[in-house]
């Protein structure tokens, strides 16, 4: 494999932090071009000293002269707000990691996507939100989008390149979250503390309580849709509480090709990196005769309605997926302040859904403002659920 110039964008979190580490093993393989963080100054400085990018920027325009200090004397170039971002995602680069949390991801990952080379997408908002523009950026600037989240990297390594027509169905794997055996009663006397306590990953406080109510898997299933042209009723989702099964397709013969891994998010990471050759990480392995059983269920569309909300938006398409990712963003953050009973999060998703007409966005900036309009609306509800 030549030696392939990179970029990270959102560097500092934890997806650009498991990127580093991976560049970091193999140095002679990776040259760093541009790494971009929000407001981490003293995070994103240390990483362009330790790889010698660049490039670096950061979002929040007030840090711009504490990097500037922090890198003085090194030859690297300094840039802030979005204007910054945005070079730094147009820099040239063989290899784009797109991780920057939320819609402020949705531009920088769709000027990425234009440049061509290699879009490792790990900004669900990039897809959910704004899919047929990512699409279409993606295929003016010949760019292949490489899927990094656990669950779609299995899909396509399970998928290995055969024509979707082949296929009976495409299956997620999800490992039900804190409350896969709790009554809704429970549920709705949960915390944050509790919703937070992911049985087998470590992740963020928003996307743990995604896990929690199972939004993540349906957010999921419109990725899945868009990423592999797989029609919603082919889409599905098993509860797999070892979470070592990532994905499985099943061709239309009957057989099932699944795709098994340690819960580390290096090692889809990894296969994006190196991809389509595979790069060495001796440290990852999984023993299954120490594992001993796997197991699986079907999912509670009851006990967890955020799977059917998915799908609803998901047959909706348009603007729908938008607004069910904003209204899901504030209502999640508000639970999280204590503000909200943990099933009030997907009640209020389902309300914002409701209380729009069916659009459908044509640009960016229809989305975010479509994205703007939903959070205010679901900002009201939660404060309606409070009086």
């Amino acid at each position: 494999m030549t030696r392939r110039r990179l970029s990270i964008l959102g560097a500092t979190g934890s997806i650009g932090r498991s990127t580093l580490d991976l560049v970091a093993r193999h140095p002679e393989r990776f040259e760093v071009v541009a790494l971009t963080a929000h407001r981490s100054v003293d995070a994103l400085a240390d990483a362009v000293i330790a790889t010698g990018a660049e490039l670096a920027a950061i979002a929040d325009e007030t840090g711009v002269d504490a990097l500037a200090d922090r890198l003085a004397g090194r030859d690297v170039e300094v840039l802030g707000g979005r204007a910054g971002v945005l070079a730094a995602a147009r820099a040239p680069a063989d290899w784009t990691m797109a991780a920057i949390v939320g819609a402020a991801g949705l531009a920088p990952t769709l000027a990425a996507a234009e440049h061509g080379g290699v879009l490792a997408l790990a900004n669900k908002e990039a897809l959910v939100c704004a899919g047929p523009l990512l699409l279409d950026a993606a295929r003016r600037g010949e760019t292949r989008l490489l899927p990094v989240d656990s669950e779609h990297n299995a899909v396509f390594q399970a998928l290995a390149g055969r024509d979707v027509g082949e296929l009976r169905r495409l299956v997620l794997t999800a490992s039900g979250g804190p409350f896969r055996r709790a009554g809704l009663e429970e549920m709705a006397r949960a915390t944050p503390a509790a919703a937070v306590a992911h049985p087998r990953w470590s992740m963020g406080a928003k996307i743990s309580v995604d896990s929690a109510t199972m939004m993540n898997k349906g957010l999921e299933l419109i990725e899945a849709h868009l990423l592999f042209a797989v029609p919603e009723a082919k889409l599905g989702v098993l509860i797999h509480p070892e979470s070592l099964v990532h994905g499985l397709v099943e061709f239309v013969d009957g057989s099932q090709v699944a795709t098994l891994g340690p819960t580390d998010m290096r090692v889809p990471i990894a296969h994006t990196l190196a991809w389509p050759a595979r790069l060495a990480v001796d440290d990852f392995t999984l023993d299954l005769a120490a594992v001993g059983t796997l197991s699986f269920e079907p999912p509670d569309e009851e006990r967890f309605p955020a799977l059917r909300l998915a799908r609803e938006a998901l047959r909706a398409g348009g603007g729908a997926p938008t607004l069910l990712n904003a209204a899901n963003e504030v209502a999640v953050a508000a639970f999280l302040e204590e503000r909200l009973g943990f099933l009030d999060i997907v009640a209020i998703v389902e309300a914002t859904l409701e209380a729009f007409a069916p659009t459908t966005p044509a640009t960016l900036d229809d989305v975010l403002d479509l994205d703007r309009a939903a959070r205010e609306r679901a900002r009201a509800l939660c404060d309606a659920a409070l009086r």
